[in-house]
């Protein structure tokens, strides 16, 4: 009743759900270049699917939106809500089961037996610690209980989304629910952060994959983010860069300087101390579909301490190589050619995963 998963077609078969078998490949191709892995690591990823290698997932909700889970159902191009089932054994989700009550947590029970060890534990929401937990609590237990239970038996733990990974909206001051992050209760455990308001879909799959198919982690930094998408600033390959540059500054919305495009540094953008991937890999693969894509600063959501802590339209705190050095009365020492080719290194990778899934669509055309 509970399970999500439905069967696998061949990589050859027809068209299935809407979702055909290009479609397929291109998503594994764009998972793997995301995580900085050769196309054919994307190709290895789909032909494992084929033979049913897909990880049990176990996905946790706390205190959350449940914006991150929506966010993987309304990614396009392809659709990831189709593919993410042809990918992974999503064995217990409270949002999406038909399931509820005690067959639904017969279904967690049955999965965590049969998984031992080797499951996904991925959590969505913050984890209140005050009052003994009691703010949030599922089937009678808190949540504190829950994931402790859980994650101790897990493979690998994810932290999706900034509530998950380190308080986010829940741990807003004065943060009533004492609010925090899966690590911070799974302190002996490895947690991996993917923060975000919601998380970037494909982050999180390049990564469960990475693990399931290969059995290796991401490089991570000293938040336990991935590298490959939080090694770098918003403000680093932020196509806005230029005019940060050359000193022009939308002054409000809707001004010239706005309409133009210029920097929105001025308007509070956050971009200057926020690790992110946005500019690079946009949001359900619409060009554009990320706040400075539309004309919003960058809020910041992937820092523990600048989103839901910041003003929202506070000035960021500046890097000190954040000026060019054409302008020499300004503090810098790295140079603009420095930040075009963080810009091109990064759009690299996503661009290999692209013509990768062409140079396939090509070859089954041919055959």
């Amino acid at each position: 009743m509970g399970r999500m998963e439905r069967p696998m077609r061949g990589l050859a078969d027809p068209p299935a759900d809407g979702v055909d078998r290009r479609d397929f490949l291109k998503v594994c191709m764009i998972a793997a270049a995301t995580v900085g892995l050769p196309a054919s690591v994307g190709r290895r990823w789909a032909e494992a699917a084929e033979a049913g290698l897909k990880p049990s997932v176990i996905w946790l909700h706390f205190q959350e939106c449940t914006g991150c889970t929506e966010s993987l159902l309304r990614t396009s191009h392809p659709g990831l809500a189709e593919l993410i089932f042809d990918l992974v054994s999503l064995d217990y989700h409270e949002t999406l089961f038909a399931a509820a009550g005690f067959q639904a947590e017969d279904a967690l029970h049955q999965a965590m037996e049969q998984h031992a060890g080797q499951y996904v534990c991925v959590v969505e929401g913050a984890i209140p610690t005050k009052d003994d937990g009691i703010y949030c609590k599922i089937g009678g237990r808190t949540a504190v209980d829950i994931l402790q239970d859980v994650g101790s038996k897990a493979a690998a733990v994810i932290a999706i989304g900034s509530c998950a990974s380190w308080g986010g909206i829940p741990s807003a001051d004065p943060n009533p629910t004492g609010a925090v992050g899966a690590k911070d209760i799974l302190t002996g455990t490895t947690v991996i952060t993917i923060p975000g308001c919601p998380a970037n879909p494909y982050n999180f799959l390049g990564t469960v994959l990475q693990f399931a198919i290969m059995g290796t982690l991401p490089a991570l930094d000293d938040k336990a983010r991935p590298l490959f998408a939080y090694g770098r600033t918003i403000h680093e390959h932020c196509p806005r860069r230029a005019h940060f540059d050359a000193g022009r500054f939308a002054r409000q919305f809707g001004d010239e300087g706005h309409r133009l495009g210029y920097c929105l540094y001025a308007l509070g953008c956050k971009g200057p101390e926020t690790h992110a991937n946005c500019s690079v890999l946009h949001f359900g693969g619409i060009p554009d579909a990320w706040p400075i894509g539309i004309g919003h600063p960058c809020f910041g959501c992937t820092e523990k301490g600048i989103a839901f802590h910041k003003p929202l339209h506070e000035a960021a705190a500046l890097p000190p190589d954040a000026h060019p050095p054409i302008f020499p009365e300004h503090r810098r020492s790295a140079g603009v050619p420095a930040a075009g080719a963080a810009g091109l290194v990064a759009g690299a990778v996503i661009g290999a995963g692209i013509m990768a899934s062409k140079k396939i669509a090509s070859k089954d055309t041919e055959g």
